[in-house]
């Protein structure tokens, strides 16, 4: 690479031929390619990231209904799970573990040796909201999307 940086523009005088290449590869200065960079702050995130990483894709009627796809799970949303053991199961998520990125849902649960029952910790991703607890922050956050999908479509 010459001496500009790898982020610099493609207009710039001293960027060669083999320089386009890279720059044509990154779009972002502030986005690292990185693995180990993005798992790092996957990992080390913030409660106020990790409810947008918590995001849960939306069933088909609701997805036609607000035209949005997915949103930030919350705690009285009624899921359905579609991965794993439990799929094809239904229930309203009791609580959303942001410290370990996963969700427990009512009637999910495994019975201990001592006769406790626990809840089983899924992953948001590995469900599909059925039914959403709305309040004025959630709908203004749909309308938000929504008009913004609408935008990109062109219409």
């Amino acid at each position: 690479i010459s001496q500009g940086s790898a982020c610099s523009s493609v207009d710039s005088p001293r960027v060669s031929l083999e320089d386009t290449t890279l720059l044509a590869m990154k779009s972002k200065c502030s986005v690292s390619c990185s693995r180990r960079k993005n798992r790092k702050a996957h990992f080390t995130a913030p409660s106020h990231i990790r409810r947008k990483l918590m995001s849960a894709p939306l069933s088909k009627d609701l997805r036609t209904k607000y035209s949005v796809r997915s949103l930030p799970i919350r705690r009285d949303d009624e899921v359905m799970i579609v991965r794993g053991h439990f799929h094809d199961r239904e229930g309203k998520v009791t609580q959303v573990y942001r410290k370990k990125f996963r969700i427990h849902i009512e009637r999910v649960t495994r019975d201990k040796a001592n006769g406790q029952t626990v809840p089983i910790p899924i992953h948001p991703s590995k469900v599909v909201i059925t039914k959403l607890k709305l309040d004025k922050d959630r709908k203004a956050l749909l309308d938000r999307k929504s008009t913004a999908a609408k935008k990109g479509k062109g219409e």
